[in-house]
């Protein structure tokens, strides 16, 4: 029997298709050329001698073959991770000294938990100081090398030249509305019927200053009521139908207290996106334990991307 030379990447990149059901889902996902990653595909077929996938312009869909190749391919990558895993947990645990973080208030009851939990079961010879503060007094203290990183809205940095910034998650905003607000019978809000309605404003992260540059590149001027540094006061004034809101999608809780009184919407115009990633100083030379925190950070985004 001839011996076949099939890569990793290639096996990834078969298991992202077969996930997505088509090649342009997996290429975002994967962040490569669609071009490429057919290339990659029908290279594997050819080296496997048979088709994996059914073509069809509403996707691609797996034959019998791919199927079994499949449950293969994911237990391939499933060894390989967990390999990493041991490699990584070992290396980890001989780490020592002192890391320092930063984090917004707004983000450190969503992000910061799980992840510090985690980065103290890997590396608990390391001593752990956070910091909770403004934004801008956050990129002071990284600036100043007083932390190693920080966590917060990353695409609406102060000094952003001064700075690496990576994405952990993206957030698509939304329109929260009382549950009895005309606005909730339609499926989509547009931003000037949104620019329409009496605004409670999150002042927080910056965000509102995100806000800002959306509603003036399409010239509305809403009415705001209210500015706040409280979510909750936001949730529970737009509950109460004082006004309407536009947050990001992450901040979006259906089993608060207030879930039954607010709704959300999708806009049907395009904004950007609120990212929340990791902050650090430019050129700074990042210490093993501030390494070891950001691969875990990326591991735990992983899910959220997909």
């Amino acid at each position: 029997m001839n011996q076949r030379h099939v890569t990793l990447r290639q096996f990834r990149y078969f298991v992202a298709v077969a996930e997505s059901g088509s090649v342009a889902s997996a290429s975002r996902m994967l962040s490569i050329a669609q071009s490429a990653l057919t290339k990659s595909l029908l290279e594997l077929e050819a080296e496997l001698g048979g088709p994996l996938f059914l073509r069809s312009p509403r996707g691609m869909t797996l034959t019998p073959q791919g199927h079994r190749f499949l449950a293969g391919a994911r237990k391939v990558i499933g060894s390989v991770a967990d390999a990493l895993r041991l490699q990584a947990a070992d290396e980890a645990a001989g780490i020592s000294g002192v890391l320092a973080i930063g984090v917004t208030s707004l983000v450190a009851g969503y992000y910061l938990s799980e992840l510090f939990s985690r980065f103290r079961r890997a590396c608990p010879a390391v001593e752990v100081y956070v910091t909770e503060d403004s934004p801008r007094f956050l990129e002071h203290l990284l600036i100043n090398g007083e932390l190693d990183l920080a966590i917060m809205v990353s695409n609406a940095l102060g000094e952003p030249q001064a700075m690496v910034a990576e994405t952990l998650t993206r957030s698509q905003n939304r329109v929260w509305l009382p549950s009895n607000h005309a606005l909730t019978a339609q499926h989509e809000v547009t931003l000037a019927e949104a620019a329409g309605c009496d605004q409670i404003v999150l002042d927080a992260d910056r965000i509102d200053e995100l806000m800002k540059g959306v509603w003036a590149r399409h010239q509305l001027k809403p009415r705001v009521i209210l500015r706040t540094s409280s979510l909750e006061a936001v949730r529970s004034l737009v509950g109460a139908g004082a006004g309407i809101a536009v947050l990001p999608d992450f901040l979006y809780r259906p089993w608060t207290l207030d879930a039954e009184h607010v709704e959300v919407r999708r806009l049907r115009d395009e904004l950007p996106t609120v990212d929340v990633g990791l902050v650090w100083r430019r050129g700074s030379g990042l210490k093993p334990a501030a390494s070891e925190f950001i691969d875990l950070a990326r591991e735990q985004a992983r899910p959220r991307r997909a």
